[in-house]
């Protein structure tokens, strides 16, 4: 009998018992979150600086994931060059991911996909303020191993407002995943960092 578990529910044992993923600390797996990180104008500074003081008046009230989407992914994307060609963005993406022996489904619905015309970029989740980022790092996963391309690497990113994490999968057999630091909005320089990561994310792909 075939078991359906959310995605919200998945654990990383179940991904590497189920789906066989394995996380890889080589160093080289995952350089995008720290090479050739391009430099940011002073004004795209000013308007993390605006994005992170709007953040903090607005989370002296628990966020919920709606407005967070709003307050800190819809800046960042837009500041990094997401809502231009050649990507797409949808939301509420309905996937449902069988593992390896049959025995389960993983179903979920993935916040925010960034894509090209048959090419996954990004997978992006937003928790509310409430979350810790651990919590929500296997349903990340999981909806990368939804990627219809496992020739083609995938990226995600998690974020509850104040902290960030990038994570990079290649779903080739096994699939194999790596994750960046985590960074946090209260530290003086990571808000920036991260842009310029997704800065150069936008890049990488622009040239596949």
């Amino acid at each position: 009998m075939v078991q359906t578990i959310p995605a919200k529910e998945i654990t990383l044992r179940q991904l590497r018992h189920r789906f066989n993923l394995e996380r890889t600390d080589d160093e080289q797996f995952f350089r995008e979150w720290q090479d050739d990180l391009p430099e940011l104008t002073d004004f795209e500074k000013q308007l993390l600086g605006q994005v992170k003081e709007e953040y903090l008046y607005l989370s002296e009230s628990p966020l919920l994931e709606v407005i967070l989407k709003m307050v800190i992914i819809s800046p960042l994307l837009r500041l990094a060059g997401f809502f231009r060609h050649p990507f797409e963005i949808t939301a509420e993406k309905e996937v449902k991911i069988p593992s390896e022996d049959e025995g389960i489904i993983v179903n979920g619905r993935i916040d925010i996909l960034i894509f090209k015309p048959e090419l996954w970029v990004t997978v992006i989740e937003a928790k509310g303020t409430k979350y810790a980022l651990a919590a929500g790092i296997p349903q990340v996963l999981a909806y990368m191993l939804a990627n219809p391309n496992p020739e083609q690497h995938i990226l995600g990113f998690i974020t509850n407002g104040n902290e960030f994490k990038f994570l990079k999968m290649t779903t080739t057999k096994p699939p194999k995943y790596a994750q960046s630091y985590t960074f946090a909005l209260e530290n003086k320089d990571d808000l920036y960092t991260v842009l310029r990561i997704l800065k150069r994310i936008n890049q990488l792909i622009q040239n596949l």
